[in-house]
């Protein structure tokens, strides 16, 4: 599988077919931006719709320079039809980003989502797939420098490990997190296409391309399936606004804008504002499934049996309900277990029908309009109003955190006296808008909500980091795709939360979607060798049974531990930094919450600019400095670890911090420098 150099004449001839591409891609954007709609609009209103769908197509033909249109080529055996090429038949097909045709329609770059590309990832010697050749092509700065071809049908050629997929899996990381589609693996492929009507949890070590491999799963479900997702939506949920903003490049470097992206506290947190914190133990009571359950009697405790008849007046007429009657359809509505809204909506209408049943034994003709004038009669209302009384979700959640009588009394049986103790307000607030919310809190709130009035579902949402969300966030998550799939990503070692998830068994139950596929990835691309055996270290103490990643990446000499004197230790971070510095690429200090002020003043010290976790790499800096709070999820080129002990303990329990550091020394795709003046644990020691 040579890698073929510049003068070699295929490459001038792939030279040509790309710059093809980018004047045909051109031509494209031109031809969108060329199009008038004055003459096919009616109206202002479908004008500007018409306007934000081109705007939106002539991003998603942008032709930025510094990402190749392709990577690939496949060379089949026979002519694949053009179904499975975009409209194209042929036996050669180029494998990119997005799909580029000519002035005649004929494709010149074929998605890498289309059938026809799936061999580029799944064909080998065992399996061809009819594909003769596979070739890879190497990029500096856009430019195509090289070459590599592999004959899968050549019984002579040996099994080799390919140079430019290695060099681009290994290439420095520098600005936001990079789209995978030139070295997406069989098994990350097979996850990525999996059928949009299946949920798909992914279990994966650091370095192992979960997220990768989530955000192309969504890329790929929105190519198969853009009309049906166009209408129900998809959303990207993730553990912090920095992780959102490390990944929010990858699927625009995709061609797809209209993925929302949010945090948890993001999605409930439209009710109430946030500006509270919980102790831990009643964070992990608040984030409890049972709670789901106390809500639920405390939303139907507002159901009163009626005790008068209903008496409704029309012209010279009365017309009488009697109170069991009533009494009859609101048991009705409560066995079907309607939302309290819905059944709100329908009791005035059941009883309108039973006086309409008496209008028509009388010898009347009643119609639809006179059964809603009656459903709106005062007397009806005022009947509903006392026995089906409105419910607004956050004076309910306040009630039941205040009123310790109240919250007793739905909570019997399901919280334990200290239980409720834990989740009751130190200082009753006396208005919703007066009380000082926490992110659970909020949790709370949009579970009554719920139980009022159905969330809206989308058709698909992708979970990351999820092996830190509490059950009731499990539950928020999955009503916003109760009708549609989701993918699930995480690491149970990585569980930092104090309501983190044991199981995935248990995790896809809250979400809705027990019958998930769960699917687990070893083989890590990412992290060097040394570097994840060293952290695996911990994992018998973090989470027996879990595979340890199998990195393919030989880096030979990418660890160091290094033990200092405690009065040295930030001199030596400094310095190690400034080591760091000497390479290619990011650089992230990562270190415990208590300890960033101090490394924050050293650095500024020695004259060195610190990036917040997330933000864009610039020419003034490289280094990032990394509270171990927010490093999960991120990776950096190398990586100084300040005093793992301190990381430990800045954690409410040994196995938390044991998990928090395990984050820690699995951020590094090319180098890691541990510093310690304590000692460290002992797992690693």
């Amino acid at each position: 599988m040579p890698a073929h150099e510049e003068s070699s004449n295929p490459l001038v001839r792939e030279r040509a077919h790309l710059a093809a591409s980018r004047a045909a891609l051109r031509a494209m954007r031109e031809d969108v931006q060329a199009l008038d709609i004055r003459d096919v609009t009616a109206n202002w209103v479908n004008a500007a719709v018409l306007q934000s769908q081109i705007d939106d197509r002539i991003k998603a033909l942008a032709d930025l320079s510094h990402t190749p249109l392709f990577f690939g080529r496949l060379d089949y055996l026979h002519v694949v039809g053009a179904e499975k090429a975009e409209g194209s038949e042929g036996e050669r097909f180029y494998i990119g980003r997005r799909h580029v045709h000519d002035a005649h329609g004929d494709p010149m770059v074929i998605d890498w989502r289309a059938p026809v590309s799936q061999p580029f990832y799944q064909a080998s010697r065992n399996n061809p797939l009819d594909v003769d050749h596979r070739r890879r092509f190497g990029y500096t700065g856009g430019e195509l420098t090289a070459y590599e071809d592999e004959y899968l049908t050549d019984p002579s050629e040996t099994e080799q490990t390919s140079k430019l997929l290695q060099a681009e899996i290994e290439r420095p990381r520098v600005g936001p997190m990079r789209d995978i589609v030139a070295t997406i693996q069989p098994e990350q492929d097979e996850i990525v296409r999996s059928d949009l009507g299946g949920t798909v949890c992914v279990q994966g070590g650091p370095g192992t391309g979960k997220t990768a491999v989530g955000l192309h799963r969504v890329a790929y479900l929105l190519y198969a399936h853009r009309e049906r997702l166009a209408r129900t939506g998809t959303l990207v949920v993730g553990p912090n606004r920095s992780f959102l903003h490390y990944i929010e490049q990858v699927l625009p470097a995709l061609g797809e804008l209209e993925v929302q992206q949010a945090t948890v506290e993001d999605l409930v947190a439209a009710r109430v504002e946030v500006r509270g914190t919980d102790e831990s133990a009643a964070a992990v009571i608040k984030g409890d499934a049972r709670m789901a359950e106390v809500l639920r009697r405390a939303i139907r405790s507002h159901v009163t049996p009626p005790v008068e008849p209903v008496v409704v007046v029309r012209g010279s007429r009365r017309w009488r309900v009697p109170a069991y009657e009533v009494e009859e359809m609101t048991a009705e509505l409560l066995a079907r277990d309607m939302r309290y809204g819905a059944a709100h909506e329908a009791l005035p209408q059941r009883i309108a029908h039973a006086v309409l049943v008496r209008m028509e034994e009388a010898g009347e003709a009643p119609d639809d309009r006179v059964q809603n004038a009656v459903a709106r009669n005062p007397a009806v209302k005022a009947a509903v109003k006392a026995v089906w009384p409105a419910v607004d979700p956050a004076k309910l959640v306040l009630r039941l955190l205040t009123d310790a009588e109240f919250l007793a009394a739905h909570a019997e049986g399901i919280l334990g006296d200290d239980e409720q103790k834990q989740i009751l307000m130190a200082k009753p607030a006396r208005s919703v808008k007066a009380a000082r919310w926490t992110a659970a809190d909020a949790v709370l709130i949009d579970e009554a909500a719920d139980l009022v009035a159905r969330t809206h579902s989308l058709g698909h949402v992708v979970i990351d980091e999820a092996q830190d969300l509490s059950p009731m966030q499990y539950r928020a998550v999955g009503r916003r795709c109760s009708t549609g799939s989701a993918t699930v990503l995480g690491d149970l070692a990585q569980g930092t939360t104090p309501w983190s998830t044991g199981s995935w068994e248990q995790a896809l139950f809250h979400l809705g979607k027990a019958d998930a596929v769960v699917e687990e990835l070893t083989a890590g691309f990412r992290v060097p060798r040394e570097v994840i055996a060293y952290a695996s270290r911990l994992l018998p103490a973090i989470s027996p049974g879990l595979t340890p990643v199998e990195s393919v990446r030989e880096a030979p000499g990418s660890l160091a531990v290094r033990e200092v004197a405690a009065a040295e230790l930030e001199a030596a971070v400094v310095a190690a930094c400034e080591e760091s510095l000497h390479h290619e690429g990011s650089i992230g200090l990562i270190a415990a919450d208590a300890r960033i002020p101090a490394l924050a003043a050293a650095l500024a010290a020695a004259g060195h600019a610190c990036l917040s976790p997330g933000e864009e790499t610039t020419a003034a800096s490289r280094l990032t400095l990394v509270p171990a709070s927010l490093a999960k999820g991120l990776e950096y080129d190398y990586v100084v670890l300040d005093e793992p002990a301190a990381v430990v303990d800045g954690e409410p329990d040994e196995r938390t911090g044991l998990r928090r550091l395990y984050v820690a020394l699995t951020r590094a795709v090319s180098g890691l420098i541990v510093l310690h003046a304590a000692d460290l644990p002992e797992q690693l020691a």
